[in-house]
């Protein structure tokens, strides 16, 4: 299976480009934002969002050239994501992402919680300077979206009577929001129709879900090394995904571990042994799959380009992390 860089090999050079415009425009504001800005976008990182922006814009240009309205909405899309990266290591008091210093743990909080307020700020100014109403509204939707998505994430925490559905809105708000209207953005910057551009929305939002879905699954079954966080680290924190949802079905006893926040000697392995043994990790599979074959589907109508084929390799990639 194609790894992220050969997916994302038709914008690669756009990539490279985004990176050096994001830092300039990120400016020399604040000495310290400078350097968590610097160190943020130096990271590694996939850069999978603005990616996906840049490889939509590209296989909706009929030359494949890009406008520097598409462009700019790359770097939009990744100033966002970096933002709500920067806070939820914040919340989660993470003290590594990708193997490298969280913002707080090499400053403190407080220029964390700047950094990232920095960061969406920024994101809204670029943003508003699009002079397009309809894209405004589509990204700071997102906006909303990932702080719902936070607070409804932390109301929910140790809560066994949530259903699949409550776990689903939250995923899309925290991961699926981001790909699905910065994906319709583009369309919308290329004039598309009325339908195609829900067919964008669509696209994104299996993705994202997909994407998520998987996270989920590799919590339970990945090592350390793979989640680049320690393994169960959700369930621990008293986060309920798909997997810990589906085993409640089969196992209602669970919900005695989880309501009195594992505290209880060996409810953690106990726990986790339910899940791990009955068909929770199955039916999420299979959940993940469903959501990457009908973002696949969405996409069809896209002319053929190197950046279309990338695009509809894309939900297999999400899948292949799993095996």
């Amino acid at each position: 299976m194609a790894t992220v860089t050969e997916l994302l090999q038709p914008v690669e050079l756009d990539l490279e480009t985004l990176l050096t415009d994001l830092r300039s425009l990120i400016g020399a504001g604040h000495p310290i934002l400078q350097a968590a800005a610097e160190h943020l976008f130096s990271a590694g990182g996939k850069r999978l969002r603005p990616g996906i922006v840049l490889l939509i814009s590209r296989a909706l240009s009929p030359e494949g050239e890009l406008s520097a309205r598409h462009r700019r909405l790359a770097e939009i899309t990744e100033m966002i994501h970096t933002a709500s990266l920067v806070h939820d290591d914040v919340v989660d008091e993470a003290a590594t992402r990708r193997g490298v210093a969280t913002v707080h743990s090499r400053f403190n909080h407080r220029v964390a919680v700047l950094a990232g307020d920095f960061l969406f700020a920024q994101a809204s100014w670029h943003l508003a300077n699009l002079d397009n109403l309809d894209v405004v509204k589509l990204l700071s939707r997102v906006i909303m979206d990932l702080a719902d998505g936070e607070v409804k994430q932390g109301l929910f925490r140790y809560d066994s009577d949530q259903s699949l559905d409550n776990y689903l809105e939250k995923s899309y708000c925290k991961t699926a929001s981001l790909i699905a209207n910065s994906a319709e953005a583009a369309g919308v910057l290329s004039d598309e129709s009325e339908e195609h551009l829900k067919l964008l929305h669509h696209f994104g939002r299996q993705l994202g879900l997909a994407f998520q879905v998987v996270d989920d699954i590799l919590d339970f079954t990945g090592n350390d090394q793979q989640l680049g966080k320690p393994a169960a680290s959700d369930l621990v924190s008293g986060y309920l995904t798909a997997p810990a949802l589906y085993a409640l079905e089969e196992n209602p006893s669970l919900s005695v571990l989880i309501e009195r926040e594992f505290s209880g000697e060996g409810d953690l392995e106990q726990a986790l042994h339910l899940v791990r043994n009955s068909r929770a990790i199955n039916r999420t599979r299979e959940l993940a799959e469903n959501f990457a074959s009908e973002s696949r589907e969405a996409i069809k109508w896209l002319p053929d380009s190197p950046s279309r084929r990338a695009l509809i390799q894309l939900p297999e990639f999400v899948l292949s992390r799993l095996y």
